[in-house]
């Protein structure tokens, strides 16, 4: 059974629009980065743009951590959207100078840090405005050698579950796709695997490990498990808050093959959670199976680079 200090839906609001601002500043950074190895571009206009663009983001973010109360709601709310979308048209208006940028290492980095690191920072501002700590709200002194063991079990249970759910999901896409090409359905790999595949230095790989085993797994854990499902379940919603939290982290993974079985295993670290009380089990699981996924799909990549 999971408690602590119940969470403030104003605070929550707070935290996720905070989120929206640093994930689309990623996505600035890396239009940016893009635009820059362009040849032969007249960057005046488009850095001008930028500039202004994130000056949006900053102003949006800055309305974001003030304090919020009834007086001054809707005031500090329209003002964080209205930059906020102004930000959003201005980043629409970049993107006909540069185009999409191509998957990169670096790209994913800068993705990684302007969510799941911004998400750690946020999350920091977040449980001081509720005068706790880590680990107060999260349980993680609760039975910690416990809930470490059953994520490990979790994760070992899961792994083979998971990619059975994955090659039965590609393939039935892949026969859709064929019959049905009207849905312009393109089963492709995650952009993770794809950008593992790139990753040809030692410092690219590892710099993916550390994002992929430690901060991924840490930073996604605390905000569905430890904020959003503990938060709809406190309100007195348990099966929103199960599957509601399980849909929506399978979701912003952004790639229909892995859809099902990161549902279900969002699905199991929820229910582990709720059982052990404590978040370290959740993050072990999920850490173990991103380190299991890893090091598969990079043992695969040495085994095909090899193959003459």
């Amino acid at each position: 059974m999971l408690s602590g200090t119940p969470w403030k839906a104003e605070a929550i609001v707070r935290l996720f629009l905070g989120l929206v601002v640093c994930v689309y500043g990623g996505s600035l950074s890396i239009l940016a980065m893009h635009f820059h190895s362009l040849p032969g571009k007249s960057g005046f206009r488009f850095y001008a743009i930028l500039i202004a663009t994130f000056g949006l983001l900053g102003a949006a973010l800055v309305l974001l951590r003030k304090k919020w109360t009834l007086d001054n709601f809707l005031r500090r709310m329209a003002g964080s959207l209205v930059c906020l979308y102004a930000a959003f048209c201005f980043g629409l208006w970049l993107q006909k100078f540069s185009g999409p940028p191509a998957p990169s290492v670096a790209q994913m980095i800068i993705s990684a840090l302007s969510f799941q690191g911004a998400a750690l920072i946020l999350v920091a501002y977040f449980l001081h405005e509720h005068q706790t700590g880590w680990v107060e709200a999260f349980g993680f002194s609760t039975r910690w050698p416990r809930a470490l063991l059953l994520g490990f079990i979790l994760a070992c249970l899961f792994l083979p579950v998971g990619w059975g759910l994955q090659l039965g999901t590609a393939v039935s896409l892949e026969w859709v796709a064929k019959r049905l090409p009207q849905l312009g359905l393109q089963p492709q790999e995650q952009q993770a695997v794809q950008t593992l595949q790139m990753a040809m230095t030692f410092a690219s790989r590892l710099a993916l490990g550390v994002v992929t085993i430690i901060l991924a797994p840490i930073a996604e854990e605390i905000l569905f498990r430890g904020v959003l499902y503990r938060w709809i379940r406190q309100a007195g919603f348990p099966r929103l808050a199960l599957w509601g939290t399980a849909l929506l982290f399978a979701a912003v993974h952004l790639n229909l093959i892995s859809f099902i079985p990161l549902a279900l295993l969002a699905v199991g670290l929820a229910l582990l959670y709720e059982r052990t009380g404590n978040l370290l089990a959740p993050i072990t699981a999920h850490a173990l199976f991103n380190a299991l996924n890893f090091a598969i799909l990079y043992s695969f990549q040495q085994t095909w680079s090899k193959t003459p």
